[in-house]
């Protein structure tokens, strides 16, 4: 046979797959037993654990080890025997569990945490844009990680995953918070969010009609609230339409209408999210100035900047503020409110990556072939990739195609 034909011949045998079994290892990834840590969480009011008991014993049935500090998910009730009947292994010796392959976190890590790492570890945890300081991205890139940030890793239609997740739980709850601000003994104006009979509706105007403004317009139509709706993107205030089925006052973000719609409102829900970097500044200071006194601003916004000009970090222990005599609440991590459930949805989301992990032969051959979970990297191997943080702390970037290309 020519050498030709064999070529071909040989091409036909491996699309029918009936090439020898030792052929296909050279192309497969094979199964890796992946080494995974999780630490208590140390950042203040972060209740949430990124895996669940069931989630750990379906993991460890798959070959894979996981270390889990003693306690880690006493807050949402998650307790040590759970983990350890799952298969975890449960230590009180944070620095071994600071050792593993891969480190996974709800919160960012901590300064004292980065110093327990070793070199050339994987760690996945949420990032908190407005919050990080250039030491923090320093110090991670001396240790050589590769980080990964829950807010950016996308799936395969472009959606970001634990983003909308998080984003379900923080649109319900915000009306929640809402009324609970309205009333008399949060010192509100005494409304209870909705109605009644005879007495008119309270009035919310949201921005964002993603996943967040959706279901805070759900919950607060279904108290009796009047609901307006803000966004740039028409198609998401016609889907909005189509999920909410019926009609409510939308418009794309027009400072001359925005300011008529909130000098009446009531309640002011932020839920504008960006793919990347920082939120869209959308509410300037004079208009929160010409809002009712007594009214609500719940920023949903604010782990990515905000997009109230008045708005300002704030934590669970004291959430709220008044400014131009408008109550404004900014905390960050609202789904740590409802730790349990939360979990539960990150456990969901993340379980299948690190099962795909261990398959593939580990997080480098995942993120070659991933195109979505390679976008929520920002360091690779110590090498700044994201350009948001290269901007805000004038660091040098790099691309990681290029280092994917130079098979770094």
């Amino acid at each position: 046979m020519s050498e030709e034909k064999s070529s071909r011949f040989s091409g036909v045998v491996t699309k029918l797959g009936l090439q020898p079994l030792e052929a296909p290892t050279l192309v497969a990834h094979g199964n890796k037993r992946l080494q995974i840590g999780l630490p208590r969480e140390r950042s203040f009011d972060e209740h949430r654990i990124a895996l669940t008991p069931d989630s750990v014993r379906t993991l460890v049935n798959q070959g894979h080890e996981i270390l889990i500090e003693s306690d880690a998910g006493k807050d949402c009730s998650f307790f040590n025997n759970e983990f350890s009947e799952a298969g975890a292994e449960i230590t009180n010796d944070v620095e071994k569990v600071f050792k593993s392959d891969i480190i996974i976190k709800v919160a960012p890590l901590v300064m004292e945490e980065i110093d327990m790492l070793a070199t050339h570890q994987t760690i996945i945890s949420s990032i908190h844009l407005p919050t990080i300081k250039k030491p923090y991205i320093d110090k991670l890139m001396q240790k050589k990680v590769t980080a990964l940030a829950f807010e950016y890793i996308q799936d395969s239609a472009g959606f970001f995953p634990f983003v909308r997740s998080m984003s379900e739980i923080a649109g319900n709850s915000v009306i929640l918070i809402a009324a609970e601000y309205l009333s008399t003994i949060s010192g509100g104006k005494g409304l209870l969010l909705g109605g009644i009979s005879g007495v008119p509706p309270t009035k919310v105007v949201i921005l964002g009609a993603g996943v967040v403004g959706t279901n805070a317009a759900n919950a607060a139509l279904g108290l009796g609230s009047i609901v307006s709706v803000f966004d740039d993107n028409v198609y998401k205030l016609m889907r909005l339409q189509n999920e909410l089925g019926t009609r409510i006052f939308t418009s794309v973000i027009l400072p001359d209408i925005l300011i008529k719609e909130l000098v009446t409102a009531d309640v002011a829900i932020g839920a504008i999210h960006s793919k990347e970097g920082r939120t869209p500044m959308i509410v300037p200071e004079t208009m929160v100035q010409q809002m009712k006194p007594g009214s609500v601003v719940i920023d949903v916004s604010i782990d990515q900047g905000g997009c109230f000009e008045t708005s300002e970090v704030r934590y669970h222990d004291n959430p709220s503020f008044r400014k131009f005599g408008v109550i404004h609440y900014c905390v960050p991590n609202i789904p740590s409110r409802f730790a349990r459930t939360a979990s539960q949805a990150f456990s969901n989301i993340l379980t299948p990556v690190l099962s795909r992990t261990g398959k593939m032969g580990g997080f480098k051959n995942l993120l070659y072939e991933d195109a979505g979970i390679r976008h929520g990297v920002y360091l690779y191997k110590g090498n700044l990739t994201n350009v948001h943080l290269s901007n805000k702390f004038d660091l040098k970037m790099s691309n990681l195609e290029l280092l994917f290309a130079a098979n770094y």
